[in-house]
C-alpha cells in the first residue's frame, strides 16, 4: 500500500511530530507509514484521513500486489 502522507504534510507545512501528536501516535509511526514499512490500522488510517479532511482512498492507495 502506498500513501501520500509526505505530500499532505508538505501542503499543510506540518512535521511528522505535528501529525503524530494530532492522531496520537509516535513520530516514528508516522515515519514508518511514510516509508511504507508499516501499514496503519483501520482506526489510525481513518484518523489520518479525517485530520487532512480527505477520503481514505485519497491518502492510502491499495496496489495490485497488496
Amino acid at each position: 500500500m502506498k500513501n501520500t502522507l509526505r505530500i499532505e504534510r508538505a501542503i499543510l507545512n506540518i512535521t511528522q511530530a505535528d501529525l503524530a501528536e494530532q492522531v496520537q501516535v509516535s513520530r516514528q509511526t508516522i515515519n514508518a507509514i511514510e516509508s511504507n514499512k508499516y501499514v496503519p490500522s483501520t482506526v489510525l488510517a481513518l484518523k489520518i484521513a479525517r485530520y487532512f479532511q480527505k477520503r481514505l482512498e485519497d491518502i492510502f492507495i491499495l496496489e495490485d500486489t497488496d
